[in-house]
């Protein structure tokens, strides 16, 4: 099935009961040997996509606000990203970078590195000398970047935050502070973990104001963890998403980013970014980080969009900083050369506008939802960058309660109504969809999500108007 330029335009266009005969057949298959971890939700079942309009195997067409969650940063089949990978599957799949050479290894670590910012080097000098090391995954990523700040630095205590997300293996879920089902009955973790506050300013309690609320949270890391847990000459590196995903798309202000990176100064470790879901120019530039002038991370973790859906992360770190021996680290298949080809042609589509696109969709979204804010009470708070959106539900506007299980609601309708989105922290919904989206399809989807909105709050016997 190729899904033509008419059934795009179209799209949704639901013609069957969902789900369709095919799709069901396929979840049974899946049900008998497939690990019952995965968090599966509504029954959908991929068998098209183009652009933002993903088929299922029935036919039934959808608008992708989700992106395989931020992954498919060019849209599903972008015909140059297609070619380019055509074009190395032709050639060779597989020589492994650990042992051996090939050209697209240090071709994307150029490019990569010339996205990063400017930093005085450990001599005193400006430089955008960076050095990269690929693997397969964001969790692989943030597992290689820890060793790498220990190694560094000589120290072994990382400080992460609440709400984080990381990954799923031994010292990424040990840093995560999602979900205390991610790490129940997988105990003992990595050791030398400790958690600190994110600035959230909507759950902020007493009034303060966004600066305020950076303020407390890097007190806290300073009185609470330095004063009294662990000495900051034991700190090996801060580990921080410049936006947190999977804990609800909450953006800190500037200044904690930047306080944070004072604190590292002073006391000698190392700032690790994890750009895995708001890197590859999901936030309208090509680093989240790069939107806050003067933050210059030490160490940053990328996967996700990298390669618009192929499996591949990366460890980018100030050239001084990766300066561990050969054989301490390495990965088989990270950065297989079919993958950096996919990596490759994303950059290409960053570099001509596509980190532009997102922007400008991304403040046409914002706009969109803030008109539906005004006419939904249990919209909380709308916030993000680019095209990472996170819309926040209540229970009421007095006491903001979760209202988790509205949010849920709405995720799952929205599938009947051909909107594919996704959850995000304990009560919001996050919009991240293909970096190729337009004007008319966010019109559609927020027209859908209205109808939705509309349709749970009535079966919950809420309030709709503000």
């Amino acid at each position: 099935m190729v899904l033509s330029q008419e059934q795009v335009a179209a799209a949704p266009q639901i013609n069957t009961a969902l789900p369709g005969p095919k799709a069901a057949a396929i979840i049974e298959r899946d049900k008998k040997v497939i690990s019952p971890s995965y968090t599966r939700g509504y029954p959908f079942v991929i068998g098209d996509g183009n652009g933002a309009v993903a088929a299922d195997v029935d036919g039934n067409t959808f608008l992708d606000y989700c992106a395989g969650i931020a992954v498919c940063a060019t849209g599903h089949n972008h015909p140059h990203l297609v070619k380019k990978v055509q074009e190395q599957a032709g050639q060779f799949f597989h020589m492994s970078g650990t042992d051996f050479y090939y050209e697209h290894m240090p071709e994307l670590a150029e490019r990569l590195g010339a996205t990063m910012p400017e930093y005085i080097d450990d001599k005193g000098n400006r430089s955008k000398a960076y050095r990269t090391f690929f693997c397969n995954s964001g969790a692989e990523a943030v597992e290689g970047a820890l060793k790498l700040a220990r190694y560094h630095t000589g120290r072994q205590t990382i400080i992460s935050f609440y709400r984080s997300f990381h990954g799923r293996t031994y010292g990424a879920m040990s840093v995560t502070a999602s979900k205390s089902v991610q790490k129940k009955r997988f105990r003992p973790l990595v050791p030398s973990v400790h958690h600190a506050h994110y600035p959230y300013h909507y759950r902020e309690p007493h009034g303060a104001t966004p600066e305020e609320t950076a303020a407390y949270c890097l007190k806290y890391i300073e009185e609470n963890l330095f004063g009294k847990v662990v000495q900051p000459d034991e700190v090996a590196a801060i580990l921080v998403e410049p936006i947190q995903g999977e804990g609800g798309y909450v953006v800190p202000p500037d200044g904690f980013l930047l306080g944070l990176q004072a604190m590292a100064k002073q006391h000698g470790f190392l700032i690790i970014a994890d750009e895995v879901q708001a890197g590859m120019g999901r936030t309208g530039d090509y680093w989240a980080s790069n939107q806050v002038p003067g933050f210059e991370p030490d160490i940053l973790t990328s996967a996700k969009g990298l390669a618009s859906g192929l499996p591949l992360g990366a460890i980018l770190a100030k050239h001084h900083v990766m300066n561990w021996p050969p054989g301490v680290h390495a990965s088989t298949f990270g950065g297989n050369p079919v993958a950096c080809a996919a990596a490759l042609a994303t950059l290409d589509l960053l570099d001509d506008g596509l980190c532009d696109h997102a922007k400008q969709q991304g403040e046409y979204l914002m706009a969109k939802l803030k008109t539906l804010q005004s006419k939904f009470a249990c919209i909380g708070d709308i916030r993000g960058r680019g095209l990472m959106v996170g819309m926040e539900l209540i229970t009421d506007a007095a006491t903001k309660g979760k209202a988790k299980a509205l949010r849920d609601d709405i995720v799952d309708t929205a599938f009947y109504h051909g909107l594919i989105i996704l959850g995000c922290g304990e009560n919001s919904i996050r919009f991240s969809p293909p970096l190729v989206i337009t004007n008319e399809q966010t019109d559609k989807a927020i027209d859908i999500l209205a109808t939705v909105m509309t349709e749970c709050l009535a079966k919950q016997k809420q309030p709709v108007g503000v």
